[in-house]
């Protein structure tokens, strides 16, 4: 059988009024899940993302295989990411062969879904666990795990302190035994992360991110993420601003 080649003129005229959604949302979605980030993930399962057709392509005419081949491209990308972010090679091939495979036995759009909640949320749990877990302490384990679930909230050392049943000097003492970090220091680390991924990833205020992190304010929050970065929030999110899938480690400083 043999296939057209498609010209630029064919792919353009099968449907003059259709765009592609914006990157930048699929870069959000996959740093979430490789940051961890559970609250996210499942306020993306909520609102049910994965069927929303606004922007996504049609690989399929019939719906359910079309979803299913969006599933496997999902599937396959973040394999790939959270190997970036640290999961053993062998296991997340492993678990996207998984997933995938479960594809042959679903029949409806609805089961398609399920599974790909259960599958994001999955490669999130394991990344949470991935970065909050390596030979760590319990203690210090519940500490990363408290501040990571808490990250939108005023986080001290004191409700660190009652979630572990520790003392607010052991944990001080053994945190920066085990992190190589004071408690506070981390905290503010974590959050001004969280809101690296939001300046690149979307177009939420600066305003909206200070409130949603639980600065004191805005210019609190400029102050304090230019003395981490280097840069203002607003130069950090000019020059990084929806660029490459891999989030690098090591960004310039203005």
């Amino acid at each position: 059988m043999a296939y057209k080649i498609y010209s630029n003129n064919d792919l353009y005229n099968n449907d003059d009024n259709f765009v592609h959604r914006q990157q930048n949302d699929e870069l959000l979605f996959y740093s979430q899940v490789v940051e961890g980030d559970i609250d996210a993930i499942m306020e993306n399962c909520r609102q049910h993302r994965f069927l929303d057709k606004e922007g996504v392509g049609i690989l399929s005419k019939d719906p359910v295989t079309n979803l299913k081949y969006h599933f496997v491209v999902t599937a396959a990308i973040m394999s790939r990411i959270c190997i970036d972010g640290g999961m053993d090679m062998e296991d997340s091939f492993r678990l996207s062969d998984y997933y995938i495979g479960q594809l042959d036995y679903i029949q409806s759009e609805k089961e398609v879904e399920l599974l790909h909640n259960k599958m994001i949320q999955d490669y999130t749990k394991r990344m949470n666990k991935l970065k909050n877990t390596k030979a760590l302490s319990k203690p210090v384990s519940d500490c990363l795990s408290f501040i990571h679930s808490h990250i939108k909230d005023r986080i001290t050392i004191e409700d660190i302190a009652d979630y572990t049943g520790k003392s607010i000097s052991y944990i001080s003492r053994l945190f920066k035994n085990e992190m190589n970090i004071a408690v506070s220091d981390y905290i503010r680390k974590a959050k001004i992360d969280k809101a690296k991924n939001m300046l690149r990833y979307s177009t939420v205020p600066l305003v909206e991110i200070s409130s949603y992190l639980s600065f004191s304010s805005q210019s609190h929050f400029i102050k304090l993420f230019k003395e981490e970065t280097g840069m203002t929030p607003k130069k950090y999110r000019s020059q990084y601003y929806g660029t490459g899938w891999q989030i690098s480690s090591e960004e310039a400083v203005e």
